[in-house]
């Protein structure tokens, strides 16, 4: 008799079909890779990964266990995890629970023993599609089961601003009002670096109005990553315009990037399959240096889309597919980049950007 199965359906009909980990339960999302040889702590904690389901390409997944400390929420953001291979007997000092049940006990489901790298050209050949995962009974799946899985429809539609508004407000808020956060979904490690440098910031949610903003009357703002379409969120949007003609410093990370850029009169546009990893070489225009950054979005500011008007023009440039990295004004300390300076997983190389944040707040590390 065959064991308990977990299956991945795709909505253009493929089917994977292998072991399931984690909690024994459904989910419908979007599917996206990530390229990432570690990390696995914080991409499942990783708020811009709500409404999405994620592959590791990386063969072996689990190894070092689960350290409340590396997480970069309070909880897995993720709709289900799918891996190659996971670890049977994860090791680290630090550990405190397995992947397997750390996913568990927030009921995200887990699928292992599929070929992920398959799955992975796939994924690069059509694109960013939908996907289901389903589970079958204690006998397995048989061949009608997987007909039928294979006829269903997958169909769920990106939630637009819901996204930003469940993945907002859980990040706790310091009290120094000389940086202030717009927290879109923001990553704790933003938190941290800034507080690594003596900044205690303090965070406001996604929806706060410029008025409510500049009441703190703050030396710099930061617009933070999160989840979602930044064409879906009006309200942001006409924040950071507004930010923009109060002269305030402002620096966007992730779709804090976007956003500016839309704010400034940009357009933005859906990637293929989006940049997920830790692994993406970007150059500053400006300078010629080229540093590896850690990367999670689906969206990018659309190039040669912002107005002559607007005092912008783009700062950074991603090495592998040209696509807009990072947009600077050319005379008000307005910035913003695509990727994520704090990292976390992946390279430090980008942390000097906070100190320039500090530098322009005209705050001393």
């Amino acid at each position: 008799m065959a064991a308990h199965e977990t299956a991945l359906v795709l909505e253009d009909g493929s089917v994977f079909v292998g072991r399931p980990f984690g909690a024994r339960a459904e989910a419908t999302a979007e599917i996206v890779f990530n390229t990432g040889m570690t990390g696995y702590e914080e991409v499942a904690s990783d708020p811009s990964y709500r409404g999405q389901m994620v592959v590791m390409t990386h063969p072996q997944i689990g190894n070092y266990g689960f350290a409340a400390h590396r997480l970069e929420s309070s909880q897995p953001w993720i709709e289900a995890f799918v891996v190659r291979e996971l670890a049977a007997r994860p090791h680290h000092w630090e550990a405190r629970q397995t992947l397997d049940e750390h996913l568990a006990a927030w009921n995200v489901p887990g699928i292992e023993a599929i070929d992920t790298r398959a799955l992975v050209r796939r994924l690069r050949g059509t694109g960013t599609q939908l996907a289901m995962v389903r589970q079958s009974g204690a006998s397995g799946f048989s061949a009608h089961d997987l007909a039928r899985l294979t006829a269903e429809r997958v169909a769920v539609a990106p939630a637009g601003s819901d996204l930003v508004r469940g993945a907002s407000g859980h990040a706790a808020s310091g009290t120094d009002d000389r940086i202030v956060i717009v927290d879109l979904g923001i990553k704790w490690n933003i938190i941290r670096s800034l507080e690594r440098r003596g900044v205690s910031p303090r965070v406001m949610r996604w929806d706060a109005s410029a008025d409510q903003i500049l009441e703190r009357r703050p030396r710099a703002v930061v617009i933070s990553n999160g989840p979602g379409d930044p064409a879906a969120l009006d309200v942001p949007i006409r924040t950071i315009r507004s930010l923009i003609g109060a002269g305030v410093p402002v620096m966007g990370i992730c779709l804090g990037h976007q956003l500016l850029g839309l704010a400034a009169g940009a357009t933005t546009s859906r990637l293929r399959y989006g940049h997920h990893g830790g692994n993406h070489p970007v150059r500053d225009t400006r300078s010629g240096r080229v540093t590896i950054t850690t990367q999670n979005h689906e969206y990018q500011v659309d190039n040669g889309s912002l107005p002559a008007a607007s005092g912008f023009e783009i700062s950074h440039i991603n090495l592998n597919d040209g696509s807009v990295e990072g947009l600077r004004h050319r005379e008000r300390p307005i910035w913003s980049v695509q990727f994520h300076p704090e990292g976390a997983p992946g390279p430090q190389d980008s942390q000097g950007l906070f100190d320039e944040l500090l530098a322009t707040a005209e705050i001393v590390a």
